[in-house]
């Protein structure tokens, strides 16, 4: 009897997650599979891909942009990420302390994070208008030099930085949601033990929001890899094939659009996907094993 209704069980189970099961087959696993495929082939998107080998595995090697399109999208992620993580938790922190209005608070610290990304970046651009944006006159006003933000290829990327911390509400609920899920008493162990405000931090509160922290840089790095929104708005649509100042906006991801909609050379912007996922794998994977050597989930 206990055999059939697990049975029974099991067989509900699927049922219920099967469109899970089917989309993820046909939105996922099916073009993965399709873009190992079309690396392979030259396919312009029209009519019948003809199959090259590893021809176009090849031509990475020799292309002269590929190294600049990794170079800016690494050199951005590794900003971004250890920055934004930070952000996230000086938020979290300030979100839980107990002052009046706090829920105010917290929703204003919150908002940016689901407005639009290109409504964020048009803000941005006149914020940082070298004529009349409102921040260069603050520095200006402070006796600060005059900076370029978005046309100084010295300042592009790390503009784009700041701009990226305009979300970091959406992980310091999440890093708030983990502080307040620390058991109190930690903390009065430790005023008894006459620690202070900091060998806390280090001590308690940075161990406890390791899994949260590991979950943060993985989220970051998916996301710092695949910029595009940000430089293609601020490149005007990569008119002209220059991306920014000097290419100094010319990401990974921005360069497979490129290919693919622009030169109509989907086999090589597929070639440059399979190679984008294989290292993407490797970096979560790599991630993940160096998270055994930090990341504590026992209290």
């Amino acid at each position: 009897m206990l055999e059939r209704l697990d049975k029974r069980n099991l067989r509900n189970g699927l049922l219920f997650i099967l469109p899970w099961i089917i989309g993820f087959l046909v939105l996922q696993i099916y073009p993965i599979g399709y873009s190992f495929y079309l690396g392979a082939t030259e396919y312009s998107g029209f009519g019948r891909p003809l199959f090259t080998g590893l021809n176009n595995f090849k031509e990475l090697f020799r292309d002269p942009l590929l190294s600049t399109t990794i170079y800016n999208t690494l050199f951005y992620t590794l900003m971004s990420v250890p920055i934004g993580i930070v952000v996230a938790i000086i938020l979290a922190l300030a979100m839980n302390q107990k002052v009046r209005e706090v829920s105010v608070y917290r929703a204003v610290y919150y908002l940016p994070s689901i407005l639009p990304v290109f409504a964020l970046v048009f803000v941005w651009i006149l914020f940082t208008n070298p004529q009349y944006g409102l921040l260069n006159r603050i520095f200006v006003a402070l006796g600060l030099p005059f900076i370029d933000w978005i046309g100084d290829p010295r300042f592009t990327k790390p503009s784009l930085v700041i701009l990226a911390q305009y979300g970091a509400g959406g992980p310091a609920l999440i890093f708030l949601a983990s502080l307040r899920s620390i058991p109190i008493d930690l903390y009065e162990s430790a005023d008894i033990d006459g620690a202070g405000v900091f060998r806390k931090f280090f001590h308690i509160t940075l161990p406890m929001l390791s899994p949260i922290i590991l979950y943060q840089i993985i989220m970051g790095l998916s996301g710092g890899l695949q910029v595009f929104t940000q430089a293609y708005i601020i490149s005007g649509g990569a008119r002209g094939g220059t991306v920014g100042s000097q290419n100094s906006l010319f990401f990974y991801v921005l360069y497979i659009y490129q290919n693919a909609f622009k030169y109509s050379k989907m086999g090589y912007a597929a070639c440059l996907s399979v190679l984008f996922f294989t290292v993407s794998v490797a970096i979560a994977m790599g991630v993940f094993r160096w998270g055994r050597s930090w990341v504590s989930y026992d209290t």
